[in-house]
């Protein structure tokens, strides 16, 4: 069971999206407006937000940027608009997933789930010089703390968790970035962890790139 905020204009929608995830065992929150989602995350701790995007006080992309301004509760965006350069940019931004309506309130239960068991499984882990505490979202190497997107953060600790093993680019795609199968983005955010580890792709220290198969995450020789 878990506590889910539902974010929700619409109050057809908004009824039915509640009774299927009640009827999952979770106990659901709606509000139809991002100011009341943004007082909700501030006062409560949630387990997931359920987002829509079309609200009429604030679109729901500044919603979701603001929500991650003061949490790091999983976001899961459920709306009309599929246009992918749009379902990217929010993922980057923050969304752990992203669902495009219509759909099945099986298919947004199962998707809550994912997002649950992902956050449910955080742990400390260690390689080398390198430490991320998932529970507290904070990662440091040699002891300098990194400043990390929550994409970022997300992909270095799924690699750090498969520590020494060369996790297939379509496996990360799918589990970080389950709407898109574009390999720029996650080339672009390997860029951005890289310079952030103060190592280059042809000099790699943490993260190495097996060409044509995946990435692996090791601690530096």
């Amino acid at each position: 069971m878990a506590s889910v905020l539902l974010v929700e204009d619409d109050p057809v929608v908004r009824a039915a999206i509640m009774r299927a995830l009640t009827g999952q065992g979770h106990i659901v929150h709606g509000v139809a407006l991002a100011i009341e989602a943004l007082r909700e995350v501030t006062a409560h701790n949630y387990d997931v937000v359920v987002l829509d995007l079309g609200l009429p006080d604030l679109d729901g992309g500044d919603a979701l940027r603001m929500i991650r301004g003061v949490t790091n509760t999983p976001v899961v965006i459920a709306t009309a608009r599929d246009d992918e350069a749009e379902i990217i940019r929010l993922l980057n931004a923050g969304a752990d997933d992203y669902l495009v309506k219509p759909f099945s309130s099986e298919h947004l239960g199962a998707r809550v789930q994912a997002v649950l068991r992902r956050a449910r499984d955080s742990k400390q882990l260690v390689v080398g010089g390198l430490e991320i505490d998932v529970n507290l979202r904070r990662a440091t190497v040699d002891g300098r703390e990194l400043s990390l997107t929550h994409k970022e953060f997300e992909l270095l600790s799924y690699l750090a968790a498969r520590q020494g093993e060369v996790v297939p680019r379509a496996e990360i795609l799918a589990n970080l970035w389950p709407s898109t199968r574009d390999d720029q983005t996650l080339d672009v955010h390997l860029s951005w962890l890289r310079r952030k580890l103060g190592e280059r792709a042809a000099q790699p220290r943490y993260l190495h790139t097996v060409r044509g198969v995946g990435v692996r995450l090791v601690a530096p020789r």
